[in-house]
């Protein structure tokens, strides 16, 4: 009898989730509509004055500008259109969401691109830790900034140990306006994220000189997994959380990945670059 009280409840524990979730994909839907409106608003008023329009691209309660329309292209996430099956917790805004000071939270934010868990609340905030990417094109060091970036060097020091990066492209090369290599994300796509997200780091005073590795985002506070490795000097408004430095030998080989250009942007959007970029594995270490 216990037993069938039990299951009883748990099913209504999930009707209720399920129910919040279902409120949830509404009212975004919903703040998606009234934000698409006021941009396109905007983008015809700028029009008008004789400026570039940029094209609006969508995703889950994100507006992102398209990569191949901008003259200057922002780095950018899209997650997932589709919710997750079984959420951590009370359905949250990504875009709003603020933790309190001292705390990550890690939240639900569609399907990952590969099963993974979000990251546990023990995080270390004094370790010097190294990621370690092994390519087809040479290997790239990044060291991680965990005093200035936290909860950014905690969640890539979990999805290496998941092996979420191992076996992926680095989908997007820009070369006019920003300067970026672009990876992090499975699909290859510029679309795929690890079904949670967090909030920005480090942001005041940011810049993003050659060498600097920064998050890819949709907006405020929707880092995922998506990363951009800077090869060049790039004026960016300082909005993508600086977590990381390519050493000076990963700047070698990331030049002669850029030198070789990129290809035109495909049905995703992506300029990707002309010497393809593969990560065979991803560790994160303790720094020496």
């Amino acid at each position: 009898m216990a037993s069938s009280k039990r299951e009883r409840e748990l099913a209504r524990q999930r009707a209720a989730r399920q129910a919040a979730r279902r409120e949830e994909r509404e009212r975004r839907r919903k703040r998606r509509q009234v934000i698409t409106a006021g941009a396109l608003a905007a983008l015809l008023a700028v029009g008008a004055a004789g400026y570039a329009a940029v094209s609006l691209g969508g995703g889950d309660d994100v507006v992102a500008s398209d990569p191949s329309a901008s003259a200057t292209p922002t780095p950018s996430a899209e997650p997932s259109e589709q919710p997750s099956a079984e959420p951590t917790g009370e359905p949250t805004d990504a875009a709003t969401a603020t933790p309190a000071a001292g705390s990550c939270e890690y939240t639900d934010r569609g399907e990952p691109a590969r099963p993974v868990e979000a990251p546990g609340s023990d995080v270390d905030r004094e370790t010097p830790y190294r990621a370690v990417l092994d390519t087809n094109q040479g290997q790239l060091v990044l060291d991680l900034l965990t005093a200035e970036a936290p909860c950014t060097v905690h969640s890539f020091r979990s999805l290496a140990a998941q092996d979420y990066f191992d076996d992926t492209p680095c989908h997007r090369l820009t070369d006019r306006g920003i300067f970026v290599l672009q990876c992090g994300d499975p699909t290859g796509t510029g679309r795929g994220g690890p079904g949670y997200s967090f909030a920005d780091e480090n942001l005041e005073g940011a810049t993003y000189e050659r060498g600097t590795v920064a998050m890819a985002n949709s907006g405020p506070d929707t880092n995922g997994s998506q990363f951009f490795l800077v090869y060049r000097d790039t004026s960016l408004p300082p909005q993508y959380t600086p977590f990381g430095r390519l050493t000076e030998e990963s700047l070698a080989v990331l030049d002669a990945i850029a030198a070789a250009g990129a290809a035109p942007a495909d049905e995703t959007g992506n300029t990707a670059p002309n010497t393809p970029v593969q990560i065979s594995d991803f560790r994160v270490e303790e720094a020496a």
